[in-house]
């Protein structure tokens, strides 16, 4: 079961950077963000360095592993926003655990890419063998994002209104007669040794050292893609003036600027240029 899965998930390790305050009722100017290492951490700890200070914002940082834990953190109250995670994924949570978590603003695309440990000499999706095993994610909206990434190539094909929710069950023609094994998010770079292709999300991509757009034989394109990150805070949140502060600096053209330059188009700003 789906919910089953997301909560499977939630005692995954966390890691905590530079904290020395916690959660909704932090003191002054002080504002704890949840996020994933990379690149929501990594963007994160950007702004902490270079322009948190000059906007009179005290930012803190906790890093998770996992992607259920940082929600439920912000929710609970021990956060007050979180940067990790796309719409849609903020939507199924908020529905299965009966939350109120908003979206305060879009910030960039981290691309979804299939990819092929280098022995196997994979070029391309539609190379995979007869009977194949394609790893892919198993939380919600990601198993059926990459569900559909797989579907554009032709190498499966959905029922019709599946999109986003699909399933292992909802894949109409399989010509290859792939093995779909879905895995948790965090152990699908280290699976590609024992399958023949996984559909990696781009944050535990580049955590293993895996370069999307040098590497994946098949990666999103980000042409009206529902998927980008976005800012999340708890209802009601949305106008404290230290959210408005870290909104403003995460769509600020320094912020792009270090997104492009440090990525190289692997992650993509979603504010213009």
């Amino acid at each position: 079961m789906r919910g089953t899965r997301i909560a499977a998930a939630a005692g995954a390790l966390a890691l905590s950077l530079g904290l020395t305050a916690c959660g909704s009722g932090s003191d002054g100017d002080t504002l704890v963000v949840g996020a994933t290492p990379t690149p929501a951490g990594e963007v994160l700890a950007y702004i902490q360095q270079n322009l948190a200070k000059k906007e009179g914002l005290d930012l803190q940082v906790r890093e998770f592993t996992d992607y259920v834990t940082p929600n439920t953190a912000l929710q609970e109250g021990s956060l007050d926003a979180n940067l990790y995670q796309h719409k849609p994924y903020l939507d199924d949570f908020n529905k299965s655990k009966k939350a109120d978590l908003v979206a305060v603003t879009e910030v960039y695309l981290p691309p979804m890419g299939v990819y092929a440990d280098d022995g196997k000499k994979l070029k391309d999706v539609t190379e995979l063998r007869s009977g194949a095993t394609v790893a892919v994610p198993n939380d919600t909206t990601n198993e059926g994002r990459a569900l559909e990434l797989l579907a554009s190539k032709g190498v499966i094909e959905l029922k019709k209104g599946t999109g986003a929710n699909a399933t292992p069950e909802d894949i109409a023609a399989n010509p290859k007669k792939l093995t779909i094994k879905p895995l948790e998010p965090a152990q699908l770079p280290r699976s590609l040794k024992d399958v023949d292709a996984a559909v990696i999300n781009n944050n535990f991509a580049l955590d293993a050292g895996l370069s999307p757009k040098r590497d994946a034989v098949l990666l999103e394109s980000v042409k009206d893609n529902p998927y980008n990150n976005v800012l999340a805070v708890k209802k009601g949140d949305e106008d404290d003036p230290r959210v408005r502060k870290l909104t403003k600096l995460l769509r600020s053209p320094e912020v792009r600027k270090f997104i492009e330059d440090k990525y190289k188009g692997s992650v993509l700003p979603v504010t213009a240029g």
